[in-house]
């Protein structure tokens, strides 16, 4: 990116601004490598844990925060002239559809952990709540996305424990899904990035921003990005899990699908994630220390087999109950 003049600066609040959508693809690539490390997790590549790893889990967090922070940003540029109804609704409900889906198919592969409230969930949420705002003088957008920060904080009740009540964010033990932004405290981001509209508007800033433009592959590409993030956001995780899927089955022909197979029947019977995930890495490491993981293709077990299957089983059980009991 680069500033090369500030004269198209007219009707700016109706135009797409590149240094916007190059930044919307900077959190999109970020997101892409996310799910390639949590998708090499998922298929034995690596032995680190990401969706429970401390660096990988705050990454997660930034890049969430970014996309709701450039949420906000793209409502006041949008809509500086005044709420344009049409383009609006016409939005939301692609961000809504899109999330609909997202819900349905994360339901039909991980039933126990199916997303119903995530970053699209909370981007088209919070495009709504947003709305009173985007005229408002920043310092008041700002302290309202400082309460909403607080908010579940200082107010927390088992009551909103469920799914449909936990979207809201005063759940006491958040629900076990594989991605999670609920309204308080996320809507802070979209605020917060209100603001930061309301003063690049408001100031000399404005210019400067609109003037900048996309110059080599890299900046071109990342705008380019940006713009179609929504379709991007929602391919890119089949492509890459379906990349990864046969380099599992050539380096060892059942690892990856032993791995998912378990874990998709283990938060089938309702289990959480977090156990699964920890179950399965024990259990089939156990069982093919014991050459018994290709136990099914011999035929009827013999006793003695199946009683050492039976206690690797149970053992495993066990072991991850005591690194990860349950919730009271």
């Amino acid at each position: 990116m680069k500033v090369v003049g500030a004269g198209e600066t007219r009707s700016a609040g109706k135009r797409r601004f590149a240094a916007v959508d190059a930044a919307r693809g900077v959190a999109l690539l970020a997101m892409i490598v996310y799910h390639f490390a949590w998708d090499l997790w998922f298929y034995g590549f690596t032995a680190v844990e990401i969706p429970f790893d401390p660096f990988w889990r705050n990454f997660a967090r930034a890049i969430a925060a970014s996309f709701l922070i450039l949420v906000g940003v793209s409502l006041v540029l949008a809509h500086d002239a005044g709420l344009e109804p049409r383009a609006f609704l016409r939005r939301l409900a692609k961000v809504a559809g899109a999330a609909a889906l997202i819900t349905l198919a994360t339901w039909l592969v991980f039933p126990a952990s199916f997303i119903f409230f995530g970053i699209l969930h909370m981007i088209a949420v919070g495009s709504v709540l947003a709305l009173p705002f985007l005229r408002l003088h920043p310092a008041l957008s700002a302290l309202a996305a400082a309460a909403v920060l607080g908010a579940p904080i200082l107010y927390a009740d088992p009551a909103f424990d469920t799914r449909w009540l936990a979207w809201i964010g005063f759940f006491e033990t958040p629900p076990d899904t594989n991605d999670f932004e609920p309204v308080f405290p996320w809507l802070a981001a979209v605020l917060a990035g209100v603001a930061l509209g309301r003063v690049m508007m408001g100031t000399r800033l404005r210019e400067r921003v609109a003037a900048m433009r996309a110059e080599g592959r890299i900046g071109r590409g990342l705008v380019w990005m940006g713009r179609w993030s929504l379709v991007i956001y929602l391919l890119h995780q089949p492509i890459l899990m379906g990349a990864l899927y046969p380099v599992a089955l050539a380096l060892d022909p059942r690892a990856g699908q032993l791995a998912g197979q378990c874990r998709a029947a283990c938060e089938a019977s309702g289990n959480g994630a977090d156990f699964c995930a920890r179950y399965c890495d024990c259990a089939l490491g156990e069982l093919e220390a014991r050459g018994l993981t290709d136990l099914a293709a011999r035929g009827p077990a013999t006793p003695e087999d199946q009683a050492r299957f039976d206690a690797v089983v149970d053992g495993c059980v066990a072991q991850t109950l005591r690194e990860s009991p349950p919730p009271d």
